[in-house]
């Protein structure tokens, strides 16, 4: 079986299964008859809680108020419920890595960042060079222990959003953000500053990227844009409505906007299932506040070790799934 057709049976595998866990979701809330009283316990359960620190590897993060503390929950159906802060915008980081990939997706379908950068976790830290150095002679033939949400794939990534211009390159990073939060977005000026005066370690794998064929454009322009998007200010809501277009099909619920073709969304989630937690930072990018995990784990992708025992573990777990999707969508999924 070739590459891309394990790819395609992983992206359907996936995709169904989140599509059945967005639809029951929705379906269990919608019993519990007060979904806002849901919320609000929450947030009353956890608004003391002190665990965790402000991310300091950007000088800007570890300045931001680390009591400040909202939830949003977005629903498939565009129901919108909420406590605490929503006004305060904190860096979207990692997160946008997401978001950028599946604009790429959008443009040029999920082949060209599988054969480009790959989808596969690396089993290394989310900034890490020696990953780079390890895959430099598979370019073009799909990376294997590579990916579009570490930094090396993240910035390879932003690189191929096509555009004359890096100010056209932005404008439709920038738009496809906001068509995912359904409102216009703003870069936070402070973090963009300091993370572009630390950056070194990027600029490194931009230009190592670059050397081995990954970036074929200008690679300080990428990086640059990929910092630019990483700071990128969001608030609780915006985070949750992000995620909710992803669980709808890539239609924003709020705003009714098909943000991406419903035939591309299972090849996000795919790429996204295997990094669904770390033990390290995210990529440069991380959410300041670690009671704002809550909010952002839905749209969140870093980087997850995985030894060879877990992958096995991971392709069997899928070829079930996909088994499963081509006996017909489940009864839930159905009921979507």
């Amino acid at each position: 079986m070739n590459p891309i057709t394990r790819f395609a049976r992983r992206r359907w595998s996936i995709g169904v299964g989140v599509v059945a866990i967005a639809a029951a979701t929705t379906m269990y809330l919608s019993a519990q008859g007060d979904t806002q009283a849901v919320v609000n316990a929450a947030f009353a359960k956890y608004k003391t809680l002190t665990e965790g620190k402000n991310a300091d590897y950007i000088p800007a993060l570890a300045k931001v108020d680390p009591k400040l503390f909202g939830i949003a929950l977005v629903t498939t159906d565009g129901k919108v419920f909420t406590a605490g802060d929503l006004n305060t915008e904190v860096s979207i980081q990692s997160i946008s890595k997401v978001f950028t990939m599946a604009q790429v997706i959008q443009e040029q379908g999920p082949e060209a960042i599988e054969k480009r950068i790959g989808v596969d976790a690396t089993g290394m830290r989310f900034n890490s060079i020696i990953s780079v150095e390890a895959v430099r002679g598979v370019v073009g033939a799909g990376a294997p222990e590579i990916n579009p949400l570490v930094n090396p794939g993240a910035i390879s990534a932003t690189s191929m959003v096509t555009g004359a211009t890096a100010d056209d390159v932005w404008a439709k990073i920038i738009g496809f953000h906001n068509d995912s939060a359904g409102r216009s977005l703003t870069v936070l000026q402070d973090v963009y500053k300091s993370e572009s005066d630390t950056n070194q370690r990027n600029q490194a794998i931009g230009a190592l990227m670059f050397a081995y064929g990954y970036i074929k454009t200008d690679w300080r322009q990428a990086v640059d844009l990929y910092t630019r998007q990483c700071s990128i200010g969001v608030n609780a809501k915006d985070l949750a409505t992000m995620a909710a277009t992803l669980a709808a099909m890539g239609k924003n619920p709020v705003t009714g906007k098909q943000v991406i073709d419903a035939k591309h969304v299972p090849g996000v989630l795919a790429v996204m299932a295997p990094r669904a937690s770390t033990t390290t930072p995210a990529s440069g990018c991380s959410t300041p506040d670690s009671r704002r995990r809550a909010a952002s784990a839905a749209a969140s992708s870093p980087s997850r070790p995985a030894s060879s025992a877990s992958r096995s573990y991971r392709r069997r777990s899928m070829t079930r799934a996909t088994a499963s999707a081509r006996n017909g969508p489940s009864r839930t999924s159905q009921m979507r």
